[in-house]
Parts: structure tokens; C-alpha cells; sequence
């Protein structure tokens, strides 16, 4: 059967990026399955949403895919390739390597019928998980954590900045919203990295309406970015591992965009 091209089909030019990067597969056992055609039934999964038993016969079969997808999430594999893109985007941007300052903030999805654990979130209204993303000043992803909706803000900003923190040792500020307000969040960023400063950007009182706030917006333009795949405008996910994966896939997808 003719490999069918979909809109979320990897190009050449997005292919030589990103092949480099991917794990050597095993010498031992059968032989591999083509993995761009792998790569791109995942891509073709997060932009349209569909069940992984309904994904077209044109790619591997479903079983295949999925068992790639899980291993690379213990190898931490979705993550890696979302560094190494998020590295080569900058670098068109004329910006470091690794950024000196960064955006965090939350959201809070309605989850499907899974058996994972989920939580409510009283000030959204909503029964779900919450996703809480650390992005730099271009909206790249730098670390992801998915909790309970139930989780507060600052528990959630914890969780991803404890993740995190190690690998981006040249972070000075952190904005934030006022949802992070409070002395004891800034004083445990600070015992974690004592160069990182704490701003939290609110908005004022008598604000009527929409209006945007400095710096805030771009972790919301991440969202928006993230909500325009079908797989992440609910939480279809049983365990908060897969659900962290698929946004970094989201990412992967975007960056490749950008890049090629």
C-alpha cells in the first residue's frame, strides 16, 4: 500500500532535523519499522485526536506506534527531542541556547471518561487535570508538569520547577501571575536558585475586559498554540505521563514547523 501524505506528514527538510536526534534503534530482535512513518502517524494523532485503534491503515499498525510512543516516554525521549528543537529555533531567533528568563502559568482542561487520576478546579469551574508550563520568551516549552485540576498553582509551579531548574542554570527572572503570589513561593524559588528572581505581572483592579499583560501573554499564546491540536483540547490521557508527552509532541510538531 502507497504511504498516504497527510498535512501532518514530516517533509524531507523536517525529516533531516529531526532524524539525527532519534535513538539508535536496537541491533537485536525484528526489524525496525520505518520510524518517520511512526513519528508521523503520532503527529497525525495529536493534531486530529483520533482513538489510537482509528488511526488510517496506511500507517504501522496502531499497537506498533503506541508501544514507541510509551518507550520513548520512559526514556524521556519526547522531552529530549523538544530540547534539542527548542535550541535550533533560538538560534534563528539570534538568541543563547539556554535562556535567562522565563513565563510560568496553568491551565485547567475538562478531562474525558479515563480511569487517571483527576481533580476539580473550583475558580475555573472545571473537573479535569491542570497543565503547568514553564516557557521562555518565545513561548518554547522549557518544562511541563500535569497535576489533578485540584493542585494549586503554586504546588504545580514547584512540581515543574524542581524538574527543571537543574538543566537552565542561567535563569535570572521568572514572571508570573498573581496567582503565585506570596512570600513562601518566593522564598523556596530562591532557596533552589538564589539567582532567580520572582515577578509576579497582575493585573490591575480596574482593568475592565480584555487587556494584555506584560509578558503573561506569551505563555497564553503556548496555550492557544497548544489548543489547535485536537488530542490537547481535553485530557484523554489515563496516566499524567502521557498526557506531559503529548504536549511536548505538540511541540515538537510546532518547532519542526518553524524550522522547515
Amino acid at each position: 500500500m502507497k504511504n498516504a501524505i497527510y498535512d501532518t506528514s514530516l517533509t524531507d527538510a523536517q525529516w533531516a532535523y529531526l532524524k539525527p536526534m532519534l535513538p539508535k534503534p536496537a541491533k537485536r530482535g525484528r526489524p525496525p519499522v520505518d520510524r518517520r512513518r511512526i513519528i508521523d502517524a503520532i503527529l497525525y494523532l495529536v493534531k486530529c485526536g483520533c482513538p489510537w485503534r482509528y488511526l488510517p491503515t496506511d500507517f504501522p499498525h496502531w499497537k506498533t506506534v503506541y508501544h514507541v510512543f510509551r518507550q520513548w516516554i520512559v526514556n524521556h525521549q519526547w522531552a529530549a527531542l523538544n530540547d534539542a528543537l527548542r535550541t535550533l529555533v533560538r538560534k534563528t531567533h539570534n538568541k543563547r541556547s539556554r535562556p535567562t528568563a522565563a513565563i510560568l502559568d496553568s491551565q485547567s482542561v475538562k478531562s474525558a471518561g479515563h480511569g487517571g487520576s483527576v481533580g476539580y478546579d473550583a475558580g475555573k469551574r472545571i473537573k479535569g487535570r491542570k497543565r503547568h508550563l514553564l516557557v521562555d520568551t518565545l513561548g518554547l516549552v522549557l518544562g511541563v508538569a500535569v497535576t489533578p485540576a485540584s493542585t494549586t498553582e503554586r504546588d504545580g509551579a514547584q512540581m515543574v520547577l524542581s524538574r527543571v531548574l537543574g538543566w537552565f542554570t542561567w535563569l535570572r527572572i521568572l514572571w508570573v501571575d498573581g496567582g503565585y503570589t506570596g512570600e513562601s513561593f518566593a522564598k523556596w524559588v530562591k532557596g533552589l536558585r538564589p539567582k532567580l528572581v520572582v515577578t509576579v505581572v497582575k493585573r490591575s483592579d480596574s482593568t475592565v475586559g480584555f487587556k494584555v499583560l506584560p509578558r503573561r501573554w506569551i505563555v497564553e499564546r503556548t496555550f492557544g498554540w497548544l489548543m489547535r491540536q485536537r488530542r490537547l483540547v481535553r485530557d484523554y490521557e489515563t496516566t499524567a505521563a502521557s498526557a506531559e508527552a503529548w504536549i511536548y509532541i505538540a511541540m515538537i510538531r510546532i518547532q519542526l514547523r518553524r524550522l522547515a
